[in-house]
C-alpha cells in the first residue's frame, strides 16, 4: 500500500530523547506509575531490546513519539543485523548525518518502513499520529484482515482508513468511548509500545496456531532462541530443595527464557506436587512451553513417586520379550504424562560389553546389541504411544567403557568395524524407528574424531569427547545416519566436560558440533550469555541456532504443548494412573519373567526353601534383608518358616558364619553396581560360599546387581539373578525359591569364570 503522507500535527519536540539500550529484565523503569496499563507492553518490548528509556532509569511515557524514534523502534525490532553490518544513508532532505536515529531513518527508508513528504523531508522530529502509526505498523507487518467488525465513526474518508480498519478488524487498535479513533491525535511513547506489542503478539499466536515456525523464529529475540537450547536442572533457593514455583526458579525461566528443565529427586515429594510444579512452571513459561524431562528408566534409575519403577532394563533384557518392553515403555510414558513430563531419558541403548564398566551395567538390556536394538526399539515405540519423547542414550555407545564420564573423559579405542557392529547398532535402529531425541556421551572415539585439545585441569592433551565433536555428531549421526531429530547433551556437570573444557567453550563448541539442547550447565545465566555472545561475534552462525529451535519448536507442537493445557482439577484427577493394579500387573511380570538360574547342583533350579526350614537371609545392608525377611514371611504364611537377618561387612564374617551353621537354608543377597566388578571386595562372599559348600547346607547366591557373580566366586551351587534390589525383583526370587515361580530368565549378558 502507498502511504500518502498528512501534513504533521503536534509541535516539534524541542529535544531528542536518548535511546540508550534495552532494559534488563531487573531494571525496570521508575516513571511507569502513571501508565500501569502500559507497563506490561514497555518492559515487554524493553526486554525485546526494541524500546528503551531517555536515561536515569525513566521512559517518559507520556511524552510523544517521534517519527524517528518510531521507525528507530521498528528497524531495532525488525533488521538489528543490518544496525550491526553497516550504514545506510537516508535521501531526506531534513536528516542530517549528525541526526541521533540517521542511520536508522536510513534503514527504514531503504527497506520501505517509512516514507517521506513530497518535498523531500522526512519531519523526524515531529510527533507522531494515531493515522501513521497505523500505517507505520501495517507497512511493516503483512497483516491479513481479521474476523472482528469495529465501526469507527471518524475515519471512512481519512487518508490512512485502510490500515486503522487492518489493525481494529484484528483487535490490534480500538476507539476511543465515543465511537471515534482520532486519528490525527499524537502518540505517546506508552502507546506506541502497546500498539508495537500487541502487533509482536498477536503475530507470535498467529504463528504458533499455523505452526509456521521459521516465521515464528524472526520474532523471537536471540535470548529467546538460545534459551530454548538450555535445559537446566533445578537448583536450591535459600538453601532449600525447590518443589515449588519459587521467585528464584520464577526468575531463572523467565531471565534465561529458558526451553526446558530437567527434574530429579530432591524437587520430588509425591505426585499431587510433581503435577502441581509442572503446572506452574508451564504457567511461568507463558507462550514458550517448557520441554520437562526426567531419568526414568526404570530399575536403579527412577524418579516417579509412589509409581510404577519396573524391575529395569536388564530384567526387560533377561525376558527377551520386545512385547513387554513396549508395555514398560507405555506405562512409564501413561505415569510420566500424568505427572506433566513429556521427555523421558530412556531407554539406554548402551551395549554393556564390559564387565568393569561402573555406571551402565544393569541399566542396559543387553551385552547382545541385537537384543539392545529390539527392545530399545519397542520402548521407544510404547514411550511414544503414550506421548512421551524417548531420549535416548549415550550416543555412540557407553557399554564398554570403564571409566565412568560423571568422574572422567573415558576414551573407546575400538576400530569403526566394531563400532558398526556393537556400539551403533542400537542407535541406527532407533533412528531407523523414529526416535526423535538422542543423547550424547561424554566419551572419546578415536576412531571417528581424533582431534586432542589442552586440558583446563592439568595442560595435558586429552581428546574431544562425543558431546563437542562435529565429526561425531554432524559427521557420524546427521549425515551418515540420516537422524533428523534433536540432540541433547549429557549433562555438562559430569567431570568428563567440565574439569578439561571449561564450561563457556564447552557450550559453544557443542552447539557447533550439533549439539541442539545444553543439558544441565553448571551456570546456566553463564551458558545463556556465552551463546548469545558467540551468535554476535559470529562464532556460532545464526543459522545454526535457527534450525536449533526450529526442531525444538517442532517436536513440542507434534507432542501437544502448545495446546491449551487441561486445568489443575484434571490433572490431579489423572493421578489414577500412577501404580495402577494394570501397571503393577505387567510389573510382576516383567520381574517374574527374568529371574535367571545363574548356578544350580542339577542345571535347573536353585535350591529351594522347605516348609520347616529355618532360613538365615544375608546382605551387606540390613534394610535389604528385611526386605527379603518380609517378602518370605508374607509369601510362605502357610508355612512353619523361621527367619533369621544377617549384615555382612568388614568384621562381622564370624558371626554370619555361627548363624549360618544353625540354618537349613542361607539367601546370600549380593548387589554390585556403581563400581569396577573386578576391583568388588568378592572375598568375603567367597568365604560364605566356600562355608556353605563344606557345610553342605542349601542356598542361593542371589544376584540383585550386575549378575557377574559366577565370574569372580568360584563352587557357586545354587545361584539367581534378578537385575535389581527393588520389592518386584526380590519378590520373583522368593517365588522361585518357593517354588511357586519357574525361573525362565535368560542371562542377557556374557559371564565367564575368572579361575583365581
Amino acid at each position: 500500500m502507498k502511504l500518502k503522507m498528512m501534513t504533521m500535527v503536534g509541535a516539534v519536540l524541542s529535544s531528542m530523547f536518548i535511546l540508550s539500550g534495552s532494559a534488563a529484565a531487573e531494571d525496570r523503569f521508575s516513571d511507569l506509575q502513571h501508565v500501569k496499563w502500559a507497563e506490561d507492553s514497555i518492559t515487554y518490548m524493553a526486554d525485546r531490546g526494541t524500546v528503551a528509556g531517555v536515561g536515569n532509569g525513566k521512559f517518559a511515557p507520556e511524552k510523544p513519539v517521534t517519527r524517528a524514534q518510531a521507525v528507530t523502534f521498528l528497524v531495532r525490532e525488525l533488521y538489528p543485523e543490518q544496525l550491526q553490518s553497516g550504514a545506510v544513508s537516508p535521501s531526506y532532505t531534513d536528516v542530517q548525518s549528525t541526526h541521533p536515529f540517521y542511520h536508522e531513518i536510513g534503514i527504514a527508508e531503504h527497506y520501505g518502513l517509512a516514507s517521506g513528504f513530497p518535498d523531500g523531508s522526512f519531519h523526524p522530529d515531529a510527533a507522531m499520529s494515531r493515522a501513521e502509526t497505523a500505517a507505520f505498523l501495517t507497512r511493516a507487518y503483512a497483516l491479513s484482515t481479521g474476523r472482528m467488525s469495529v465501526s469507527l465513526t471518524d475515519v471512512q474518508h481519512h487518508w490512512a482508513a485502510e490500515p486503522i480498519q487492518l489493525m481494529s478488524s484484528n483487535g490490534l487498535i480500538g476507539g476511543y468511548a465515543d465511537g471515534t479513533y482520532r486519528p490525527d491525535r499524537s502518540v505517546t511513547r506508552a502507546e506506541f509500545s502497546v500498539f508495537l506489542a500487541r502487533v509482536i503478539r498477536f503475530e507470535r499466536e498467529a504463528a504458533i496456531a499455523l505452526q509456521d515456525w521459521d516465521k515464528l523464529i524472526s520474532y523471537m529475540t536471540l535470548s529467546e532462541q538460545v534459551g530454548q537450547m538450555l535445559m537446566p536442572d533445578i537448583r536450591q533457593w535459600n538453601g532449600q530443595a525447590t518443589t515449588t514455583v519459587n521467585e528464584g526458579l520464577k526468575r531463572t525461566v523467565q531471565d534465561l527464557d529458558l526451553g526446558g528443565m530437567i527434574l530429579f529427586d530432591k524437587n520430588i515429594v509425591n505426585a499431587r506436587q510433581v503435577v502441581q510444579l509442572t503446572h506452574d512452571l508451564q504457567k511461568v513459561a507463558g507462550e514458550l512451553p517448557l520441554f520437562l524431562g526426567v531419568d526414568q528408566e526404570g530399575g536403579v534409575i527412577k524418579r516417579i513417586p509412589g509409581g510404577t519403577n519396573l524391575p529395569g532394563q536388564m530384567a526387560l533384557g533377561a525376558s527377551g520379550d520386545p512385547i513387554l518392553a513396549k508395555a514398560a515403555g507405555k506405562l512409564t510414558g501413561e505415569e510420566l504424562r500424568a505427572l506433566g513430563l513429556q521427555v523421558n531419558f530412556a531407554p539406554v541403548l548402551d551395549v554393556n560389553s564390559n564387565p568393569d564398566n561402573p555406571i551402565i551395567g544393569m541399566r542396559s538390556f543387553s551385552a547382545d546389541a541385537d537384543l539392545v536394538s529390539r527392545l530399545g526399539l519397542a520402548t521407544i515405540q510404547g514411550l511414544r504411544q503414550a506421548g512421551v519423547i524417548a531420549a535416548v542414550k549415550h550416543f555412540p555407545g557407553h557399554g564398554d567403557t570403564t571409566v565412568d564420564s560423571h568422574l572422567g573423559l573415558p576414551v573407546l579405542t575400538h576400530n569403526r568395524e566394531r563400532l558398526d557392529a556393537v556400539e551403533l547398532k542400537p542407535f541406527r535402529t532407533a533412528i531407523e524407528g523414529g526416535v526423535e531425541m538422542i543423547m550424547t556421551a561424554h566419551i572419546a572415539f578415536p576412531a571417528i574424531e581424533n582431534e586432542h585439545v589442552t586440558s583446563l585441569k592439568d595442560g595435558s592433551q586429552v581428546p574431544i569427547p562425543a558431546t563437542l565433536s562435529k565429526k561425531v555428531l554432524t559427521g557420524l549421526l546427521r549425515e551418515e545416519l540420516g537422524y533428523q531429530g534433536i540432540i541433547i547433551s549429557d549433562a555438562f556437570t559430569m567431570n568428563g566436560i567440565a574439569e578439561h573444557f571449561g564450561e563457556n567453550q564447552a557450550v559453544e563448541r557443542a552447539v557447533n558440533a550439533g549439539v541442539d539442547i545444553i543439558l544441565m550447565p553448571q551456570h546456566p545465566e553463564a551458558a545463556h550469555k556465552t551463546l548469545v555472545q558467540a551468535v554476535e561475534n559470529v562464532r556460532i552462525p545464526v543459522e545454526t541456532i535457527h534450525k536449533s529451535v526450529k526442531r525444538i519448536l517442532e517436536l513440542k507442537a507434534k507432542y501437544g504443548l502448545f495446546d491449551q493445557e487441561e486445568s489443575l482439577p484434571q490433572k490431579f484427577s489423572a493421578l489414577k494412573t500412577i501404580g495402577s493394579e494394570e501397571h503393577r500387573a505387567i510389573e510382576r511380570e516383567i520381574a517374574e519373567r527374568a529371574v535367571t538360574v545363574l548356578a544350580s547342583r542339577h542345571g535347573e533350579n536353585p535350591d529351594s526353601i522347605q516348609p520347616s526350614d529355618r532360613v538365615v537371609i544375608a546382605a551387606t545392608d540390613k534394610e535389604q534383608a528385611e526386605q527379603l525377611q518380609r517378602q518370605l514371611t508374607q509369601t510362605a504364611s502357610n508355612r512353619s518358616l523361621k527367619t533369621e537377618i544377617a549384615v555382612m561387612g568388614q568384621g562381622k564374617t564370624l558371626g554370619v558364619l555361627q548363624k549360618m551353621e544353625q540354618a537349613d537354608y542361607v539367601i546370600l543377597a549380593s548387589y554390585q553396581f556403581r563400581n569396577v566388578a573386578s576391583e568388588f571386595g568378592w572375598s568375603e562372599i567367597q568365604t560364605v560360599v566356600d562355608t556353605l559348600n563344606k557345610l553342605n547346607k542349601r542356598y542361593v547366591l542371589l544376584s540383585l546387581g550386575n549378575p557377574y557373580e559366577t565370574m569372580y566366586v568360584q563352587n557357586v551351587r545354587s545361584a539367581l539373578a534378578v537385575y535389581g534390589k527393588q520389592e518386584p525383583n526380590t519378590q520373583a526370587a522368593i517365588q522361585v525359591l518357593l517354588g511357586q515361580l519357574k525361573a525362565e530368565g535368560v542371562l542377557p549378558v556374557a559371564t565367564q569364570s575368572i579361575q583365581k
